[in-house]
C-alpha cells in the first residue's frame, strides 16, 4: 500500500468513527476533530491533529512524497482508533452470568421433580 493509500485509508476510518460515535462534523479530519474535541481527551486530540496534517500533507503538498516515519504513522493511527472504540464501546452487562446460573438451576430443578 502506498503511503497516499495509507493516509488517506486510515483518515477516513477514524472520520468514520467520529461521525458515528460522536456526530462529528466537517469535511476532513481536522474538521470532524473540531466539531467534537470538547468531548475527547486532550492527547487524542492531539494524536489526531497530527494524522491529518500529515494525511494533508502527503496528498497535497507535491513536494511531500513520502511519510517521514510510516511505523509512527501508523501506530498512531491504530492507537487512535483503538482509543476511540474503547471510549464508545457499549459496557458490558453486569450479572448476566448470574442470571444465566439462576435460570438454569430453577430449570435443572424443575425437570427433576417432574
Amino acid at each position: 500500500m502506498s503511503d497516499i493509500d495509507l493516509a488517506v485509508t486510515k483518515s477516513k476510518a477514524l472520520e468514520s468513527l467520529l461521525e458515528q460515535a460522536l456526530g462529528a462534523t466537517g469535511k476532513g479530519l481536522h474538521e470532524k476533530v473540531t466539531s467534537v474535541q470538547e468531548k475527547l481527551p486532550q492527547p487524542l486530540v492531539k494524536k489526531l491533529r497530527f494524522i491529518a496534517t500529515v494525511r494533508n500533507k502527503i496528498v497535497h503538498e507535491s513536494s511531500y512524497e513520502k511519510i517521514d516515519d510510516r511505523p509512527g504513522f501508523t501506530r498512531a493511527c491504530d492507537e487512535a482508533e483503538a482509543e476511540l472504540r474503547a471510549m464508545f464501546q457499549p459496557a458490558p452487562a453486569r450479572g448476566c452470568l448470574w442470571m444465566v446460573l439462576i435460570i438454569a438451576g430453577f430449570i435443572t430443578a424443575a425437570w427433576r421433580v417432574s
